[in-house]
């Protein structure tokens, strides 16, 4: 098992760069879809998606019940796993919460946080237990403005602290900056950080 993390800022080419990866890893890839269609906008992002993926892969649309994935076919069959984006499952994961982000207590959301934490690392576990090559795609959602409403600010700072934690999990990690991958870590480098992280 290896755990491959591409990172970038919106329309980076991450997600490019992920299938390319994946596309290098194996011809038998599963491709885990987060996003769900609430408006045209997002269905046209999602329609782009759908045709830029080779149609000899497999899809499965899910952002929650990883511990399952070992029941689809889908996903027993490929040795190549792609879910694009942590991102987007997270805030799936914030709005299927109905938590009210501007009178909420920091132990609402710190629950939260652990919950899709451990819905994340699931992924992870199922992945390895199964031998499969991951491939998990996220945005760097520290580098904009600071977010003047709540549930902004909660987002970025969680999205944040989960990105930190796949980094320390993966074997390899990519910034992808305007087209351009840029490797920032390789199997078996450590920062001295990261080892009481």
């Amino acid at each position: 098992m290896s755990l491959t993390f591409i990172i970038g800022g919106a329309r980076s080419g991450k997600s490019t760069y992920a299938e390319l990866k994946a596309r290098e890893y194996g011809e038998k890839v599963v491709y885990i879809a987060t996003a769900v269609v609430t408006d045209e906008s997002m269905a046209e992002r999602v329609k782009k998606h759908r045709e830029q993926r080779p149609v000899s892969w497999s899809t499965v649309e899910m952002y929650s019940d990883f511990e399952r994935l070992a029941e689809y076919k889908e996903f027993m069959d490929n040795e190549v796993v792609l879910i694009d984006c942590m991102t987007t499952l997270i805030g799936n994961y914030m709005f299927d919460s109905k938590i009210n982000f501007d009178t909420c207590s920091p132990e609402e959301v710190n629950n939260l946080e652990i919950k899709i934490t451990e819905e994340i690392f699931s992924l992870i576990n199922v992945c390895k237990a199964n031998d499969k090559k991951l491939i998990m795609v996220s945005n760097e959602t520290g580098l904009g403005v600071v977010p003047p409403y709540y549930m902004g600010n909660y987002f970025r700072d969680i999205s944040g602290r989960i990105n930190q934690k796949i980094t320390v999990a993966s074997d390899f990690m990519y910034f992808v900056l305007s087209g351009i991958p840029i490797k920032l870590k390789h199997k078996g480098e450590m920062i001295k950080w990261q080892e009481d992280f």
